[in-house]
């Protein structure tokens, strides 16, 4: 590296959020600009440690150390191209992805790692400003047609492959806008909507064809698709909810957390709901049930939305300080984290068990009857055992319950189950090595495929299956393998 001692002499520093008291006003992107400057600087610690482990810990095998020391030596342009070799959508991962990258970086071992994720994002930021990100349609065409059934990143990544090796390629998402969770789940605070959309325009222009607005197999059937393409690409992410069957489930109040944030984009772009189909956080005591990003994305929403007050409640313990004996670094460090909607306020509870929701007598939530619970090792092993803790009882009063539990496979009803695709233990389309389904020239990639997961999992992924796809249409591909993608891309090596 260019500078072998950045490492000893600089310690890690992170772009400025803005400040609390007004981003909170609006819904641009928490995060000032950062100088050049200084991510040539932050670059500079990468500290050519021999074997990589950033590499192997981003499933994407981004090529780190590469563009690290390109950025410190002020090669932006390389820097972007390195980028690119390995990640069709730096912008979207130097914003929304949590960086297993940095939690598998050599100097985590005992220090603070390189900001490898917000370089990634100055990088691709600064190739956008510069006008270096342009259309790369294919030479020559293949004669073959490929559908890519959801526009989320994996589709996304799919789609953009497939077509840069000839093929002619049509997405189609049943919402009303391309780019799926991208542009309709993720808040606008934390990845702004004009990001994706030149992303979007790029992709389009280079000849992908957008079928917005198209629920496959409604308004388009699985055999019309069988029939019309050469081979199919399920993306379709990971779309049904936990639910929390408990007693006064049914209350006015209580909505899954996806239809918060997806109504909350949607009126960002103009669009009007009755009262009746309104879901607000304004004046409210809203509790968020789960712990995850979901509910980090929930509560900065509802601190915009101007909420009264805010909990969040998760039945998992309180996650320590720092990595314990059995989650040793390069491993993703599961230690407690404060995120920047967690910054503005609200409250954290943990070991939390919600018993029933109490109504006011007219039919709406007003109130939490929760427990505490410990867990307790099992006998001989295995995953512990949860307890209720013995007058333990407590209430939290909530006029808005957001249910942020996770998902917990694809939609079956519909395409899925019309084509006939298998299903593994999880309810998520099976598939082989190949990511090739039990139906002839069904693909799948994903959520879909590998169940609810990070932003980089879902991109490897499809880039994988795009080198699937054109394999099997072509018998040969030049479609790059992913060397962070372990278990399907070891059987898709020439």
């Amino acid at each position: 590296m260019g500078k072998i001692t950045g490492f000893k002499e600089l310690g890690r520093i992170t772009p400025r959020r803005r400040d609390v008291s007004s981003r909170v006003e609006d819904w641009q992107e928490i995060y000032s600009g950062w100088p050049d400057q200084q991510a040539r600087a932050q670059a500079s610690r990468c500290m050519d440690c021999g074997v990589p482990f950033c590499n192997s810990g981003c499933p994407l095998g981004n090529l780190i150390p590469e563009w690290n020391d390109l950025v410190y030596h002020g090669d932006w342009q390389e820097a972007i191209d390195r980028l690119h070799a390995t990640n069709n959508f730096p912008e979207f991962t130097g914003r929304i992805c949590p960086a297993p990258c940095e939690g598998a970086c050599t100097l985590a071992v005992n220090g603070d790692s390189v900001t490898i994720e917000m370089i990634e994002k100055a990088i691709s930021d600064r190739a956008w400003r510069e006008g270096w990100i342009k259309p790369e349609p294919p030479r020559t065409r293949t004669g073959k047609k490929v559908a890519v059934v959801g526009s989320g990143p994996a589709g996304l990544a799919a789609a953009q492959q497939l077509n840069r090796a000839g093929h002619t390629v049509t997405i189609f998402e049943r919402s009303e806008r391309m780019g799926g969770l991208l542009v309709l789940g993720i808040p606008e605070f934390k990845l702004e909507k004009a990001v994706v959309e030149r992303r979007l325009a790029q992709i389009e222009a280079e000849g992908v064809i957008f079928r917005p607005s198209t629920n496959v197999g409604v308004d388009i059937s699985h055999d019309e698709l069988l029939a019309q393409f050469d081979a199919i690409c399920l993306a379709g992410g990971s779309t049904v909810p936990r639910d929390l069957p408990i007693p006064g489930r049914d209350l006015s109040g209580i909505h899954y957390a996806m239809d918060f944030l997806t109504q909350q984009n949607r009126r960002l772009k103009g669009r009007e709901f009755s009262p009746e189909e309104t879901i607000s956080a304004l004046g409210k005591n809203v509790v968020i049930i789960g712990g995850g990003d979901t509910g980090a994305d929930c509560l900065g929403t509802s601190h915009r939305q101007l909420a009264k007050n805010v909990v969040q409640v998760e039945i998992m313990p309180r996650p320590p300080e720092r990595r314990t004996d059995v989650n040793p670094w390069p491993q993703w460090p599961m230690t407690f984290r404060t995120s920047s909607a967690h910054e503005e306020g609200g409250d954290r509870d943990y070991n939390v068990l919600t018993k029933r929701f109490v109504d006011d007598g007219k039919g709406n939530v007003v109130r939490l009857d929760c427990v505490r619970i410990e867990w307790v090792p099992a006998e001989g092993g295995g995953r512990p055992d949860m307890r209720e803790v013995p007058g333990s009882e407590f209430s939290i009063d909530a006029d808005l319950v957001l249910l942020a539990m996770g998902f917990l496979h694809p939609q079956h009803d519909g395409l899925l189950d019309s084509l006939g695709v298998e299903y593994d233990s999880r309810g998520n389309v099976k598939t082989d090595v190949m990511l090739k389904s039990n139906i002839g020239k069904v693909f799948a990639c994903g959520d879909i495929q590998r169940g609810q997961s990070l932003i980089v999992h879902a991109i490897a992924s499809g880039r994988t299956c795009a080198r699937a796809i054109d394999l099997f249409l072509m018998g040969d591909s030049n479609l790059p393998t992913v060397r962070g993608y372990a278990r399907p891309a070891n059987a898709l090596q020439r």
